[in-house]
Order: structure tokens, then C-alpha cells, then sequence
């Protein structure tokens, strides 16, 4: 995949006496003939609502702020998205137990359950996902009674159900039924869904799975393209237009502390996609992205620096252009976060939202010919992993024979060698640890294990957090 071409232009040049001539009558810099800090008072903005309504128009100029509903107790998880919401959140992630991303906590995958944690919550003023878990296929007619219950029009409602049988499979190592039986009936679910005229991502490619579990950032783009390309055959099976089902299908991915790379996943997926659907003779339509920050560098020891490597995640995801962003809170790797560490996850997206207005700029990330290069390159790379997926008969039978879980653990292997060799570092742990740990604070929930139900077995691909690295000091 080739490099999109990038644009130059050159400027006229200017002398210094110009350039002082630029500064505002009468500022301190057009007086004193040096360059200094603008206050406020210099700069003069002209906003009316026009402009905003473009700029917000724009791809990547909002993102909803997106706080998970995690807690096994349902009437606490209530309580907590309840404030969430009060406080600045715009979205909720319900993560049920057994979800590969509930890193052993979730609520209990029961509708009852489900009701408890929304209750008095008004879903039509806010976005709601469903992350993937064993029962996802069950999680939509549990929301469909809620949403009947609390006579909610479905038109008016911001939902992903978030539904992945190759994640749950990567994750668990298991599926409730055959690769043979999950395609047979596929196809009439779609049907049912498209039925109800609800306007939602129902099929997710999800690439968190194998990045929590060490894979390479174009391994995670090469998975999610093969899982989105298995939801467009299913769609065809339906008999569906492609181009009507393109919008029920949506991304989900991890975002770390490395901004730039993270920037050009994001990017890079949006356009992996674009390609799809031209070799499917379909009008590109942008991705929607849910870009959550990585768990696996997080670490156990000097927790505080998780909030800055969150800190750097989520700007990442919100100038890549991601569409909606979760940061996990930096206490998970101890265990359930309570209210402290639930507000400063959330605080530090409406920081980059409202005090930093990234949220205001259509895309930060524009005019950057490195971030392009890396973009580009990535894609090649990403495109490659997808081609030899389908080689060995598409992603479940890949991962049903083991080759994709032989390249992942190979990518975290390379990683850890890197970390025992002192070439990568983490702040905290392999550098400049603390003498004393402080204690960390989290809620009473007892952590639980991976469901064992399922007829279809493989390797499973758990998460695993780089300060877990074998040779590592804890």
C-alpha cells in the first residue's frame, strides 16, 4: 500500500523587522520588539455558531467520553455510572463478566443485572456500548426490553453491542457453539436485528484482545480487518447490501503510551477500512472507532505513572480521531477502581476535551508527513497480517489451529527480551522504581477467572501486562 501523497507548499521569505510588524498594535510584543507568550488578551478569536458547527462536523473533532460500568455489584456499578454521567462522562461501557477485557471483575451477564446498573439512566442522552463477552448475542434482547420498558424510541438512542465471536475466542479459548453452527446461524440473527430498525454497531471488530496479550500494533490492525471482513460475509449470507450493513460495524482497539504510533493505528484502521470497502464497490464511509487505553502498560508498581501513560493514551486516541475513548482507571492492575481513581480516569479525557480544546481542532493530527510515512508504513504491514490470515482459512479457523497465537506470543516474547535487555523501559519499575510502594486503594470485589463453558477449544491469549515480563523485578 503506497504512501498517500502529501502536498508541499513554500513560503515567501520575511525579515526580522516583517515579522515584529505581524505582532498586535500596541501588545508587548509589537512594543518591546521581542517575541513573548501571548496572553488571552492578544489573541482574538471569532466564534460564532456557524463555525462550530463545521468544525464539529469535522472527523475526530468530538469524541464521547466513555466510562466503564465494571463493578460486579449492580446497584454500586448504578451509583457509580450515575455520577459518571453527573460529572462530565458522555458514554457508558457495560463490561460483563467474562468479557476478555474484564480483566476478572464485570457484571454478572443477567438482564436483571443489566436493568440494575441502568436504572435511572436516560439512554437517549448518551452514548452506550456493549463490550464483547460470551453472552453478546443474548445482550441485545435484554436491551431491547429495556429500551420497551423505559419506552425509549430506538431512532433517538448512540448504542454499540459490540459483538465479536473471534475476540470471544481469542480471549476465552472457547465458543457456546462450532465454528460450523456460529456461521449457520449468524445469518438469521443479522436478520432479526435488521428487523427491529435499530440504527447501532452490532458486529465489532476488536483488536484489545490481542493487544493486551502482546501482539504488534499492525498484528492488532491485521486481526480487526480479517474480523471485519468475517462480519461483511455473514452480512452477505443475510443477504444484506453491503452498503447498508457497513454502518453496523464498528472497530474497537488500544491505545498506549506511545502517541505517535498509537495516532497511526487509529488513522491507519480508518484507512485499512477504506480500502475494504472499495474492493467491495462501496462508497467509503469512516470507520467508527471506540479506542480504549491499554492495560497491558499499566503497572503494579508506582501506579501514579499509569495515570500519565493514560494521560498520553487518551490524547492519542482523541487527535487520532477515535470516535469514542475509555481510560481505564490507573488502580485496575490492584484491582477494582473505586470513586478516586474512577474520577481521574474521566477527568483526564474532559481535561483534554475542555481545558486543552483538542476537542475543538477537526484534526490534530493533519500536515504531519511522519505520522503519514508511519501511517503508510503501518498499513503495509497491517495489510499483510490480513492477507496471510485469510491464507490460512479466515480468523477463527486461524485461530482454532494456533497460527495467529504462535505470532502473538512471538511479539511478546521479542518484547520482554527487550525489557530484560534494559532497550525498552518503564518508569517506575525497570526505571527509577520507588523505595516504597504506597498503598493503593480499590473496592472489595472478588476477582473471578475466565467462564469453562463451550465446545470449541484453542489457545487463549489472556492479558498480559509488560511489567509481568518474565526477569523483571517485582
Amino acid at each position: 500500500m503506497e504512501a498517500a501523497s502529501i502536498s508541499r507548499c513554500s513560503f515567501p521569505p520575511i525579515d526580522r523587522s516583517e515579522w515584529l510588524g505581524l505582532g498586535p498594535h500596541g501588545s508587548a510584543f509589537a512594543r518591546s520588539g521581542t517575541p513573548v507568550s501571548p496572553s488571552y488578551s492578544d489573541l482574538q478569536f471569532e466564534r460564532n455558531r456557524q463555525n462550530l458547527a463545521d468544525l464539529h462536523a469535522r472527523p475526530g473533532a468530538r469524541w464521547n467520553i466513555v466510562q466503564r460500568v465494571d463493578d460486579p455489584d449492580a446497584k454500586r456499578a448504578n451509583a457509580q455510572a450515575q455520577e459518571d454521567i453527573a460529572n462530565g462522562a458522555t458514554g457508558l461501557a457495560i463490561v460483563f463478566e467474562g468479557a476478555p477485557n474484564a480483566f476478572g471483575y464485570g457484571l454478572p451477564a443477567r438482564p436483571e443485572a443489566l436493568a440494575a446498573a441502568l436504572h435511572a439512566i436516560t439512554l437517549n442522552k448518551i452514548y452506550l456500548r456493549i463490550d464483547v463477552h460470551p453472552a453478546s448475542r443474548a445482550s441485545v434482547d435484554w436491551i431491547v426490553e429495556i429500551m420497551r420498558r423505559k419506552r425509549v424510541d430506538p431512532a433517538r438512542l448512540s448504542l454499540s453491542f459490540g459483538i465479536d465471536p473471534a475476540a470471544i475466542f481469542a480471549g476465552n479459548g472457547r465458543l457456546r457453539m462450532s465454528i460450523e453452527a456460529l456461521h449457520a446461524s449468524m445469518p438469521q440473527s443479522l436478520a432479526h436485528f435488521f428487523a427491529m430498525g435499530i440504527p447501532a454497531v452490532l458486529l465489532e471488530a476488536d483488536g484489545r484482545v490481542m493487544h493486551n496479550a502482546g501482539a504488534t500494533e499492525a498484528q492488532e490492525l491485521g486481526v480487526m480487518l480479517a474480523s471485519a471482513v468475517s462480519h461483511l460475509r455473514m452480512f452477505q449470507e443475510a443477504r444484506q447490501p453491503l452498503i447498508y450493513a457497513m454502518p453496523h460495524i464498528g472497530f474497537a482497539l488500544s491505545v498506549d503510551q506511545d502517541q505517535f504510533l498509537s495516532m497511526a493505528k487509529i488513522q491507519g484502521m480508518r484507512r485499512l477500512w477504506a480500502k475494504v470497502q472499495d474492493a467491495c464497490g462501496v462508497a467509503p464511509a469512516p470507520a467508527k472507532i471506540h479506542a480504549e487505553t491499554s492495560y497491558r502498560m499499566m503497572t503494579v508498581r508506582d501506579p501514579e505513572t499509569n495515570i500519565l501513560r493514560a494521560s498520553m493514551a487518551a490524547f492519542a486516541a482523541a487527535a487520532g480521531g477515535a470516535d469514542t475513548i475509555t481510560v481505564l482507571p490507573h488502580t485496575l492492575p490492584h484491582g477494582l477502581a473505586e470513586r478516586r481513581a474512577r474520577r481521574l480516569a474521566r477527568n483526564s479525557q474532559l481535561v483534554l476535551a475542555n481545558e486543552s480544546h483538542l476537542s475543538f481542532l477537526g484534526n490534530p493530527a493533519a500536515g504531519s508527513e511522519d505520522l503519514d510515512i508511519l501511517t503508510a508504513s503501518l498499513c503495509e504491514a497491517a495489510w499483510e497480517e490480513f492477507r496471510l490470515i485469510e491464507s490460512e482459512g479466515g480468523l477463527l479457523t486461524s485461530l482454532a489451529q494456533g497460527h495467529l497465537q504462535k505470532r502473538v506470543l512471538e511479539a511478546r516474547a521479542h518484547r520482554a527480551q527487550h525489557l530484560a535487555e534494559d532497550a525498552q523501559k518503564i518508569i517506575g519499575t525497570t526505571t527509577y522504581p520507588l523505595q516504597e510502594e504506597p498503598k493503593v486503594a480499590t473496592l472489595k470485589a472478588e476477582r473471578r477467572g475466565v467462564p469453562q463453558d463451550g465446545v470449541v477449544f484453542c489457545e487463549s491469549l489472556p492479558a498480559h501486562r509488560l511489567d509481568e515480563s518474565p526477569g523483571l523485578t517485582q
